[in-house]
């Protein structure tokens, strides 16, 4: 069953980290409106041409990536638990003058709210950091195949759960089998932006916020890659693409990691090559 009590705190997390992410992007509307985007190669060639497409970004966080995929030519609806995520993406939508829909909500509850309505989607997109704050994998594959239209695709684009045992400084320090049991942390999500700097601001990077550490507990959820199959094979769905990257897009999720073009993280030298991120398509019968 979902766990709405913990996402309650990762929703007052997402508030306080969101404000300071966003103190290192340097005039995004500018940005997006002038052409720019915050996709990297990956999830364009997952999702292919989506010019015309509805599409619901599930996770949206402050909605630069909902946007971008906007600008491609697709109908993007945006959900997001946070309100300072939403209220952020609702505001840049207006500035960059990229029509969007941004709605606030817990992603289960907007889910089974959504099948009662008759509006399905043909596209069903997450990425980055997306998995890892979900309680219950089997009610999320299931509302993602409710909501998508007949023929429609889910397409995620993830941190490997692999790379999640490790801590900071490659320590192995977590569990990859974690059976749906929740790891808390007394300061919930960090400033990644911050710690990765340019790679994660197209727009531009500014000092922003210095040192910032969350004064609210954050609460995560290890899901293996089979784990994260079956939940979707299990709602009906068929994957018909599965990759695995070694390197991360954008995040330093690590200490040491070099960064090589195309703003991709590998690990240090002295770190054998893992997988780092991975690529998932699944579609609708």
């Amino acid at each position: 069953m979902p766990r709405p009590d913990l996402h309650e705190d990762n929703r007052v997390a997402w508030n306080a980290a969101t404000t300071a992410h966003n103190s290192h992007k340097l005039d995004q509307a500018s940005f997006l409106s002038g052409g720019g985007t915050t996709l990297f190669p990956e999830e364009l060639d997952l999702l292919g041409d989506i010019a015309g497409t509805s599409l619901l970004h599930l996770q949206c966080n402050a909605g630069q990536d909902s946007l971008s995929l906007a600008r491609l030519g697709a109908r993007v609806t945006g959900i997001d638990i946070s309100d300072e995520a939403i209220a952020f993406a609702t505001a840049l939508s207006a500035d960059s003058g990229t029509p969007a829909t941004f709605v606030r909500a817990d992603v289960y509850d907007w889910l089974s709210a959504a099948t009662t309505r008759p509006k399905r989607f043909d596209i069903v997109f997450a990425s980055y950091g997306c998995l890892v704050w979900l309680s219950d994998l089997t009610a999320w594959g299931e509302g993602i195949a409710s909501v998508l239209a007949p023929g429609g695709r889910v397409v995620l684009l993830d941190f490997h759960p692999f790379a999640m045992v490790f801590e900071c400084d490659w320590s192995h320090k977590l569990p990859y089998f974690a059976d749906g049991k929740p790891e808390t942390y007394e300061h919930g999500v960090g400033d990644y932006v911050g710690m990765s700097g340019d790679a994660l601001t197209p727009s531009g990077y500014s000092e922003g916020v210095k040192d910032w550490v969350n004064p609210h507990r954050g609460h995560e959820f290890q899901w293996g890659l089979g784990e994260v199959a079956t939940a979707l094979t299990g709602a009906g769905l068929a994957i018909t693409t599965l990759r695995e990257y070694p390197y991360s897009n954008g995040a330093k999720l690590f200490d040491r990691m070099r960064e090589t073009p195309g703003r991709r993280m590998v690990p240090p030298d002295a770190v054998p090559n893992l997988p780092l991120m991975f690529g998932m398509v699944a579609n609708k019968l």
